[in-house]
């Protein structure tokens, strides 16, 4: 199998479903993230060109830590429009790769940057079985499915179809944002009028953002106000009964941790047998 993970921003990808990719690639599978933006506008302090730089090197450490391939495009931040040459360019991307799943943004958004993104790949989708829509770059026989990653905007709602475990991945996850440093300790918290601490262990209870045990109760988890592991365990908390619908009472009842995915309908329909293809975790 071929994964396509695609998102606006070089933090959307390994944020969203870092921790599926990375059973992916244990599993063999082939994973590549593009980012459609260069990440220049994700700082305060250093200069456009500074921050494209350096954010180039955290995902190149994100790549290796997680065993994928991480294309990063041109377009700057802020500036990605789902216009006519754009969705030409991701047509030919996404043959030249020829994903049997693609996971993007749902087209309703916060930042016009994701909206653009996830609107782009619905506009893609059918057209790369078009034989004369860019006859340079052969089309697909099929669509690829297509799922959207979580978020919780309310109109409309996200609906999930696949919830899943990711006890097993959080360290990675927690890894995963501790290498995206001028994103993490840095831009994000000065968006929200705070400042990351300065030392290893400090930091890496900040990622943590509460200890989470199996005596934790959903409720204390839905309260807690900030941590990234914490964005993970409200998944597991919010569909609690999915994860034990997947897993059965007595382990989804305990999963800590969660990634959660919806079917985008422009792609393939998600059989069964894709499904346990696709997700067998």
């Amino acid at each position: 199998m071929k994964i396509l993970m695609i998102g606006a921003h070089q933090d959307d990808n390994e944020f969203c479903c870092g921790g599926l990719a990375h059973k992916y690639v244990k599993m063999g599978y082939e994973v590549r993230f593009l980012s459609m933006c260069n990440g220049g506008g994700g700082h305060h302090i250093m200069t456009y060109e500074e921050t494209v730089a350096r954010r180039a090197k955290e995902s190149a450490a994100v790549a290796k830590l997680l065993g994928v391939t991480y294309d990063v495009w041109d377009v700057h931040d802020c500036n990605l429009v789902a216009d006519l040459a754009t969705r030409k360019r991701l047509i030919r991307y996404i043959r030249e790769f020829a994903p049997d799943l693609i996971i993007a943004h749902r087209p309703n958004d916060y930042h016009a940057d994701h909206r653009a993104s996830g609107q782009l790949v619905m506009d893609a989708s059918y057209l790369l079985t078009v034989p004369n829509e860019c006859p340079d770059a052969p089309a697909m026989r099929q669509m690829p499915v297509i799922m959207y990653n979580e978020d919780r905007f309310k109109n409309p709602e996200f609906c999930p179809t696949v919830v899943l475990d990711m006890d097993d991945e959080i360290d990675t996850k927690l890894a995963i944002a501790d290498l995206n440093v001028s994103q993490v300790y840095e831009w994000l918290p000065y968006t929200h009028g705070e400042e990351a601490p300065e030392g290893r262990e400090e930091r890496w209870a900040f990622l943590k953002g509460m200890e989470i045990t199996a005596d934790t109760t959903d409720e204390e988890v839905m309260a807690a106000k900030y941590g990234y592991a914490v964005r993970f365990a409200k998944t597991a908390a919010r569909f609690r009964q999915q994860l034990i619908e997947r897993y059965g009472e007595e382990k989804g009842s305990k999963i800590r941790y969660a990634e959660a995915f919806e079917l985008c309908d422009y792609g393939q329909p998600l059989t069964e047998e894709l499904k346990k293809a696709l997700f067998p975790f």
